[in-house]
């Protein structure tokens, strides 16, 4: 029976981190990885010989994120993502006029304006509530479905506005040459040192002098145990907690359900790029709310493909289909914005598997009306300290829902822990 001063669960971003900063300290610990790889949901693929991150796409928030950091320490390159990019909003299968678009943008400042004060007031309510008094804004379905579908990955109608207003994120948006993920595989996770691929956690016996934790190489014990894999694992009794986790954190993972947000990368092989500039975000207007719809951002950093966006209910309902349903989708979409001709021209198409692998059950959480408090409350240690779950779900800090604050989630977790 293996022993350790600290067991992480999970070797995503947040579990990378926790074992990198235990090391740094001197303590002992052991990395258990359920999946064949590191990284999680920070995850890159190759298409058609260019980089694309099944997962995480840009490091939000540069300025305070530490994979930014980590990536200058080591020179790698990195763009800004926000100067690189330009927009082209649809409507009526045309692009939309400067006045249309001058509606847009007035609609997306009502959009925020009224969030954020909403957010301040009693009770917490979801947005679709917040924003029922600007329902006759023609624009108005189309920005929520934007920030909250496709952003937040999240039913709007079941998204907490204040959880909503918490993590409004700010700041540049930087693009990592070669992918995130291969970013945290190559700099962080030789940081973490030895991760037990393959090697899933089942049982954590949680109320004795050590963590005994089960998994599928066998049994562990260590002083400590950091929980880092997704609240949707947890949902799904993924680990069983013995004794049962108290009433309020398990009252706290329902409250953060996964959402969805579903990518796909539909190669173009040839010279045609359907005179768009690299970096081309386009989107169309929506007549109602959640209505299926799919974004566009062509030729990123200079790649060979168009990545593809679709989230919330619509990315489930697909998902449900089977990848076969979101390609047939993603097709269409496209077709819808540039005609049958863009179609014809892509060959492989490539879809994020977030809604159907059973290692995370969805792409990132999002607090339900009145659970604006539940991350707070799941990264509250219990057994004195010893057990803390850590991740993007248990974020606080603005930055839930992406790799920079599982990032510091995680090395938290590690000055929290005994």
């Amino acid at each position: 029976m293996s022993t350790a001063d600290v067991i992480v669960i999970g070797a995503g971003v947040a579990g990378l981190a926790a074992a990198a900063a235990l090391r740094a300290a001197g303590r002992s610990c052991m990395v258990l990885e359920a999946a064949g790889q590191v990284g999680g949901r920070a995850r890159t693929v190759m298409v058609g010989g260019d980089a694309f991150d099944l997962g995480a796409t840009w490091l939000h928030d540069a300025d305070r994120n530490p994979l930014a950091d980590l990536a200058r320490a080591h020179g790698d390159v990195l763009a800004d993502a926000d100067a690189a990019r330009g927009r082209v909003l649809l409507t009526d299968g045309r692009t939309a006029t400067a006045e249309e678009e001058a509606g847009y943008w007035r609609a997306a400042a009502l959009f925020d304006r009224i969030c954020h004060d909403r957010a301040r007031q009693e009770p917490d309510i979801s947005v679709t509530a917040a924003i029922a008094a600007l329902r006759d804004d023609p624009w108005m379905d189309t920005i929520e479905t934007w920030e909250a579908a496709q952003i937040a990955a999240a039913d709007p109608r079941r998204l907490s506005v204040r959880d909503w207003s918490a993590n409004d994120l700010q700041g540049r948006n930087l693009w990592v040459t070669g992918g995130i993920g291969a970013l945290v595989a190559r700099r962080l996770a030789p940081l973490a040192g030895t991760v037990a691929l393959d090697t899933r956690a089942t049982r954590i016996a949680w109320d004795g002098d050590l963590m005994v934790v089960e998994a599928s190489q066998g049994t562990l014990r260590a002083g400590s145990c950091i929980v880092t894999v997704s609240v949707g694992v947890l949902a799904a009794g993924g680990i069983v907690f013995d004794p049962p986790l108290p009433a309020s954190h398990r009252d706290a993972i329902a409250g953060l359900p996964m959402g969805l947000l579903t990518k796909v990368a539909l190669h173009v092989p040839g010279t045609e790029r359907f005179g768009l500039a690299p970096g081309t975000s386009l989107r169309r207007r929506l007549v109602r709310a959640l209505e299926p719809a799919m974004s566009f951002h062509f030729w990123p950093g200079g790649a060979a493909h168009i990545a593809g966006f679709v989230g919330g209910p619509v990315a489930w309902e697909l998902a449900q289909g089977g990848e076969g349903a979101t390609k047939a989708f993603a097709r269409q979409q496209l077709a819808d914005a540039l005609g049958a001709e863009a179609v014809a021209a892509v060959g492989e198409i490539t879809v994020s598997p977030w809604g159907t692998d059973p290692l995370h059950r969805g792409a990132y959480a999002y607090a339900v009306a009145g659970q604006a408090g539940a991350r707070a409350t799941l990264g509250t240690p219990l057994a004195g300290g010893r057990l803390v779950f850590a991740g993007e779900a248990v974020c606080t800090d603005g930055l839930a829902g992406t790799v920079g604050g599982a990032f510091l989630c995680g090395e938290r977790a590690t000055d929290i822990v005994k």
